[in-house]
């Protein structure tokens, strides 16, 4: 089976938010699902879901939402995703596959492989996309074109459901990587996590900034509002991928403030030679991604 005759009898996600929703969407508009269920605890987001068409019925009970899946896609902050995992899996039919695309992975596995009966798959997945809205709303079908998902398997994964999740992936748009959990996490904590971490911090100290009376983020420009728009991000989120991925967070943490205190000491010495080495290095790296 190709990636083209992909389908999904009934598709269940629960969060139905940018990720879940996009998910949803894209997979609707490529004609790979039947019936897509709606699963959340907020009543007026999931009626927003069912009158933008992103899903087809709605519940506000896990149990009775994923009972009859053939998918179920976990897209809740990443301290809820165990705590839904343990409530659905029960219940959830024989032949049924289970994913997620929480941002951090090996705490996630650590709590969901345990409960796991023979018949129901699970197959850990960290979509790499995303923007600072959240909802319903704020979903959109292309949301994954181009990015890339990263699947992070373990000896217990099924190969079909593997296979299964990984086409859904490429159906929607995205390169699938596969790697185990521990690196993703570290990656994931310098690439992502990091950022969000120095962009919350940037905010909050220039907005404490009291030398004058008005507030000096108002004058705020292009420059400072394109680095810290990720600071308008889920607080819940953060908070929670902050908890549950603290060694690489804190590795990573440390690193750069070993980078920010060279900078800082340059700053003060007046070392301008030094300065233009720092900005070159930093501009060289940048722009080879590009």
């Amino acid at each position: 089976m190709t990636e083209n005759t992909l389908y999904i009898p009934r598709l269940a996600v629960v969060g139905v938010g940018l990720i879940g929703g996009s998910l949803a969407l894209a997979l609707r508009e490529a004609g790979a699902v039947g019936e897509v269920i709606g699963i959340g605890r907020g009543l007026a987001n999931l009626e927003k879901a069912l009158e933008l068409g992103i899903v087809d019925r709605i519940s506000q009970d896990p149990v009775e939402g994923t009972r009859d899946a053939d998918l179920v896609f976990l897209a809740t902050p990443v301290c809820k995703l165990g705590e839904v995992a343990a409530a659905i899996l029960p219940h959830l039919k024989a032949g049924a596959v289970l994913t997620d695309g929480g941002s951090v992975k090996a705490g996630v596995i650590a709590e969901i492989e345990p409960l796991l009966r023979p018949g129901v798959a699970f197959v850990p997945g960290h979509p790499i996309a995303g923007t600072e809205q959240s909802g319903a709303e704020a979903a959109f079908t292309t949301l994954y074109r181009k990015r890339r998902c990263i699947l992070t398997p373990t000896a217990r994964t099924d190969a079909k459901a593997l296979d299964l999740v990984r086409r859904m992936w490429r159906l929607v748009g995205s390169e699938v990587v596969v790697m185990d959990a521990e690196k993703h996490d570290r990656i994931l904590a310098a690439i992502s996590h990091l950022p969000h971490m120095v962009a919350y911090s940037l905010v909050n100290a220039v907005g404490s900034y009291d030398r004058y009376e008005e507030n000096i983020l108002e004058y705020s420009a292009g420059g400072f509002r394109d680095f810290t728009r990720i600071a308008s991000s889920d607080p819940t989120m953060w908070r929670d991928i902050a908890l549950t991925n603290r060694p690489a967070l804190i590795e990573m943490m440390e690193r750069f403030e070993r980078f920010f205190a060279e900078l800082k000491e340059d700053v003060r010495q007046g070392e301008g030679e030094k300065l233009f080495e720092f900005f070159q290095r930093s501009k060289d790296l940048r722009d080879n991604i590009l």
